[in-house]
């Protein structure tokens, strides 16, 4: 903490995105579908993070999700992995992944016996069913598919990854508010 009293807030801002975020973001995706309890602990350590760049925030403060969300503009880590999820989704959708990612983001109309559904005209994307198993709803060809399909439509539609980016961003941050309320 001696550190940070001799910080401004932005030279802080970028320290804790060096050194702490990216390092959250990096590789999150395979906490999709993880237990809450791996997830929170993530959190936590993103709130600390927060509390170092705004000066000390106390650990139980309630204004510590408003900072977070409002002022750095960050999401919490469910909606990170989400997002991650999303954007490698869309990359596999419009060439900008590799082969091998790529071709674990099926279209529904691409699937035999399935052309004619409805699912098939509204971009959304073929999943294999898991019942048992823990681990397959963590898998990519899982998990990306089916946080794909959970988007609106005008989402997955974006003509643009920068349109595609900010759009998501927001429909993270409104599915925040609405657990919050």
């Amino acid at each position: 903490m001696y550190v940070r009293r001799s910080l401004d807030r932005d030279s802080a801002a970028t320290l804790v995105h060096a050194f702490v975020t990216s390092r959250i973001d990096n590789g999150n995706a395979l906490l999709a579908n993880a237990p809450k309890i791996w997830t929170e602990k993530l959190q936590r350590v993103l709130n600390a993070a927060a509390r170092v760049i705004t000066g000390g925030t106390r650990k139980f403060d309630s204004g510590l999700s408003h900072i977070l969300h409002h002022d750095l503009h960050w999401l919490d880590v469910p909606q990170r992995v989400s997002f991650k999820l999303c954007m490698t989704v869309y990359k596999c959708l419009h060439g900008l992944a590799p082969k091998y990612i790529a071709d674990l983001c099926v279209p529904v109309a691409d699937v035999v016996g399935r052309r004619q559904l409805r699912s098939s005209s509204r971009g959304l994307l073929n999943f294999p069913r898991y019942n048992v198993s823990n681990y397959g709803r963590r898998a990519f060809c899982f998990a990306g598919p089916y946080v794909w399909n959970s988007l609106p439509e005008h989402i997955r539609q974006s003509a643009s990854i920068a349109v595609f980016k900010r759009s998501l961003k927001t429909f993270l941050f409104q599915q925040i508010s609405h657990l919050a309320h």
